[in-house]
């Protein structure tokens, strides 16, 4: 079966009514654990903005603990996955600054892991990646947050 357009659906959608809506994002849930997380997102944590950044800290602060340190092979594993799932909620998101805020705060839990990255290059390449997109997207912001953003980014 072959997807349609985001297009071709916005337009279905407007014949729906609510009750069928309801309906229709309850069957979209349970198929996709991202499906559920992002209905979550926008339900309930898309009121308050600043609420989803410390939720999402708080799992990163976690994630960071589970860390098997045996080896880089295991951190790097462990740093990738960590990763993928914090560009997941900024996927959500769709806010800039929500954006910034969580990379700034996996680069400065990865820079300030223990054994240094410094000692791996993949994981000194992510780390340096990761800083580069935070300081092109510093610039998109407002003026105000732009400086704030880069005191923080001298701080890291």
């Amino acid at each position: 079966m072959k997807a349609v357009s985001v297009v071709t659906i916005r337009k279905e959608l407007k014949h729906k009514s609510n009750e069928e809506l309801a309906e229709l994002c309850l069957r979209l849930s349970r198929f996709k654990k991202e499906n559920k997380e992002l209905l979550t997102y926008l339900l309930f944590e898309a009121d308050s903005e600043q609420g989803y950044i410390e939720t999402v800290k708080q799992e990163i602060d976690d994630q960071f603990d589970l860390i098997n340190t045996d080896s880089f092979f295991y951190i790097k594993k462990s740093v990738r996955k960590i990763l993928r799932n914090t560009k997941k909620y900024i996927r959500y998101s769709l806010n800039k600054e929500t954006e910034v805020e969580l990379l700034l705060y996996f680069c400065k839990k990865l820079k300030h892991m223990s054994p240094s990255i410094k000692r791996n290059t993949t994981l000194q390449n992510i780390y340096d990646r990761n800083i580069e997109a935070v300081t092109k997207k510093v610039l998109s912001l407002h003026e105000d947050l732009q400086y704030d953003y880069a005191l923080a980014l001298e701080d890291i």
